[in-house]
């Protein structure tokens, strides 16, 4: 009788032998950069749940309470925690709804410029000719303008044409798409480049002798093999996008006061440093600081680890 074969290994049997997980667990630097996005995320994303209140509800707002210093500072209320901002808003309560609309932007225009870029990427690398050449240019044009440029610009033409009460109602998809539209061209060169590498490649030649259409080929077979940039991108990109929206927030073309992400708690504490009030600030800068450089040792981590040039033994 014939040997039995071997069963082949399942996917977590492959994913707990990867040189992924092997690295990861040598890498403090990466675990606890991950705990903590993780923490944060979380945090975000039941922010209705734990925080003890609601700063879109008008009616949980005391005035009266304003200004109120964090807990280790004397003339604190226990009851806010973080203290108070300039509107009598509990500190705690904005930063974790402020946190989940920074990460719902940066997630959101992460996911158009990897639309855009990756279609685009595609049809310029494996078409090649006029199509290949109208596209680079076309991210020439767009990469000559910085992202803040490109976003300031798109923000005022809307606060202009559509008033300031429109923006505000539609300042998440608004960002989204304006933050989006700005950084698409990082996409697209990279995965330009990893098509090039790999469209003269025996698998594809073999896809077209057997008949298959270029879209196939493309996201069937082409795109599943130059995932690991795109992965390596898009984590520095989400850090980007946050701080992008920070940054356009301070400039007073992000969210509103009403509805805060970290960016527009930053700006609207910024008044009060020198009256003594750095909390307002401070403690929403250090969160968006804490945030954004989780992320950035992720993707430090993530590059090391899928670079196809360095030994995985």
């Amino acid at each position: 009788m014939n040997a039995p074969s071997s069963a082949l290994p399942n996917r977590w049997e492959r994913f707990r032998d990867s040189y992924l997980l092997y690295s990861f667990k040598r890498d403090i630097v990466a675990q606890i950069s991950l705990v903590v996005f993780i923490a944060l995320v979380a945090v975000a994303v039941f922010a209705p749940l734990l925080s003890p209140m609601n700063p879109y509800d008008l009616a949980q707002i005391d005035i009266l309470s304003s200004e109120l210093p964090p807990f280790w500072i004397e003339g604190s209320d226990s009851q806010y925690v973080l203290g108070t901002d300039a509107q009598g808003r509990d500190m705690l309560s904005t930063i974790l709804y402020g946190a989940r609309v920074s990460l719902m932007i940066g997630f959101g225009a992460v996911a158009l410029q990897a639309l855009i870029g990756v279609c685009f990427g595609l049809l310029s690398g494996y078409l090649g000719g006029r199509i290949d050449a109208f596209l680079m240019r076309l991210a020439d044009i767009q990469l000559s303008f910085s992202t803040l440029m490109v976003a300031i610009i798109v923000g005022a033409l809307v606060k202009a044409i559509f008033g300031g009460a429109t923006f505000s109602a539609y300042a998440v998809p608004l960002l989204i798409l304006i933050i989006g539209l700005a950084e698409w061209p990082q996409y697209a060169r990279t995965v330009r480049a990893s098509v090039l590498a790999e469209k003269n490649k025996e698998y594809v030649d073999a896809a077209r002798v057997m008949g298959l259409r270029s879209k196939r080929i493309m996201f069937r077979h082409v795109l599943p093999n130059t995932l690991s940039p795109i992965f390596v991108i898009s984590t520095v990109q989400i850090a980007n996008a946050i701080i992008s929206e920070a940054a356009l927030s301070f400039l007073g073309l992000g969210m509103p006061e009403t509805h805060p992400s970290l960016g527009s708690l930053i700006k609207a504490g910024f008044d009060y440093i020198q009256s003594g009030s750095w909390w307002i600030t401070l403690i929403p800068g250090a969160v968006l600081v804490v945030l954004v450089l989780s992320i950035n040792l992720l993707g430090d981590w993530l590059r090391d680890v899928m670079n196809p040039r360095l030994y995985k033994g």
